[in-house]
């Protein structure tokens, strides 16, 4: 199984900001901490704003951060309202299913089995524990220094 750049990104954007607690972000300087476009980062956090994992305020002194806390944000949720679909093979979906033996196939069930493993699994962790791991490995997250733009 394969996550879409839109999660990684999604993931990585409520990452750092569970690392900046109640501070506001911008999108500006989350796109220089992880050098990803800026643009790309926008249609992100939109989203992320729209499932209610972050907050959003517009304006001069405005930028993003956490709607909750980050204990509160399920890893399996997150993913699951990022991932345009969950479809590894075309049997998964009714619709795009043109193989012959689909029916009698034991493979599609072994595969949704382990999928649905792979997300009981991000279902466990919470954005605090991965952000808590990821702190011990990166403890840049509470020292990155803030560049003003003009």
């Amino acid at each position: 199984m394969r996550l879409t750049l839109y999660t990684d990104y999604s993931l990585r954007v409520l990452l750092y900001l569970a690392g900046r607690e109640d501070e506001s972000v911008t999108i500006t300087e989350l796109a220089d901490f992880y050098n990803i476009s800026r643009n790309h980062l926008v249609k992100v956090v939109h989203n992320l704003g729209l499932n209610g994992y972050i907050l959003t305020t517009r304006g001069r002194n405005g930028g993003i951060k956490l709607s909750r806390p980050a204990k509160e944000i399920p890893v399996g949720a997150v993913v699951r309202s990022t991932e345009p679909d969950f479809d590894l093979l075309e049997c998964f979906n009714p619709v795009t299913d043109k193989c012959v033996i689909s029916r009698s196939c034991s493979l599609k069930g072994v595969l949704f089995n382990a999928q649905a493993s792979f997300l009981a699994m991000l279902d466990k962790y919470t954005l605090a524990d991965i952000a808590k791991a990821s702190r011990k490995t990166v403890p840049v997250f509470k020292s990155i220094p803030i560049v003003q733009r003009k």
